[in-house]
């Protein structure tokens, strides 16, 4: 039985991360599909370049601007950003010195360029700047444009250092307006209105990641969410018949009589067929005991936990429907 009572009411930043091939860029559309469900406003952003997000929703590249990408079930509409670091830093001087024809300026000496490369910790503290700006902004209400902000953050083998700008800045800058704006970020990321979710295969090198990732998370004092395991296969053999094949007790002999007798097979080839059949769900059998395995490991992280289904049909927007259906009905939004 997988966890599921926490409650992200107050929860208006998702971070989504997860080990390469876990499908993280897919759950973070997805759920943001089902945190804009019902009439709510809510931005996807990318952060890494890849076009990942128009890719899974069957856009043109992404410009570095909001726009309206998806509707929700029952309504509600999903923004999604690209961030371009150099943009972002054009917006930091204009924020912060007024100096954006400057930057624009400096960007072609290739500047920019250099103080982020030459400091990789101020290229995150832009990224997730424009990110938490994002979460914190009012429209002329006085209420917040965005009811959630879903962020498609990088690799867990990056996250925690991602996120934790305000360590990642202190050989930077220790005072002026870098250390004031990673502050601010930092107040956003680590404040209760953030939640970070890992997304993971019930595989043993994901899982181990994702409980890496988490560890690390909690050492830097950075708020873990939920865990999602993504790509579930529902199982097809009821659990006395994997036990039994798993022990060995599999009777190829009887399986070969109900091939016949179902007329599906006649003399040795129901033997062959018999004994193809009974090798694959001893297969399948094992593969079953080590995802219970798996499962039972993340088990020890004590996050909230939801299961989404593999798509047989492959990532499309119908299957993205289907998966932000299923974290609604998990209550995971």
């Amino acid at each position: 039985m997988e966890s599921r009572d926490t409650d992200w009411d107050g929860v208006r930043l998702h971070v989504v991360t997860g080990k390469g091939g876990t499908g993280k860029t897919t759950v973070a559309a997805a759920l943001a599909l089902a945190l804009a469900a019902g009439g709510r406003k809510v931005l996807l952003v990318e952060v890494e370049g890849r076009q990942g997000i128009a890719q899974i929703f069957d856009l043109p590249p992404l410009p570095y601007e909001e726009r309206k990408i998806a509707v929700a079930p029952s309504g509600g509409d999903v923004y999604a950003l690209a961030v371009d670091p150099e943009e972002a830093m054009l917006d930091y001087l204009e924020m912060f010195y007024g100096m954006r024809r400057a930057g624009r300026a400096l960007t072609k000496m290739g500047v920019v360029d250099f103080a982020t490369t030459v400091a990789p910790g101020f290229r995150d503290v832009l990224v997730t700047g424009k990110t938490t700006e994002a979460v914190r902004r009012r429209g002329k209400n006085g209420k917040r444009v965005y009811d959630a902000v879903v962020l498609d953050a990088p690799p867990t083998g990056r996250i925690t250092r991602f996120l934790n700008v305000t360590q990642e800045v202190a050989g930077l800058a220790r005072v002026g307006p870098i250390k004031n704006h990673s502050d601010l970020v930092s107040g956003v990321v680590k404040s209760p209105e953030t939640a970070i979710h890992f997304v993971t295969l019930l595989e043993e090198m994901p899982v181990q990641e994702t409980l890496d990732g988490i560890a690390e998370l909690r050492e830097a004092g950075l708020p873990a969410g939920g865990v999602f395991i993504n790509m579930v296969r529902e199982s097809q053999l009821p659990r006395a018949a994997l036990d039994k094949a798993v022990k060995g007790g599999f009777d190829v002999t009887e399986l070969a009589l109900g091939l016949k007798a179902a007329g599906l097979a006649d003399g040795a080839d129901a033997d062959s067929v018999a004994e193809a059949l009974a090798g694959e769900v001893v297969e399948y059998a094992h593969r079953a005991v080590l995802e219970h395995e798996e499962r039972e490991a993340l088990s020890e992280a004590a996050l909230p936990r939801y299961e989404l289904p593999l798509l047989a049909d492959g990532v499309d927007l119908a299957g993205l429907y289907e998966l932000a259906e299923s974290i609604r009905t998990q209550g995971a939004a």
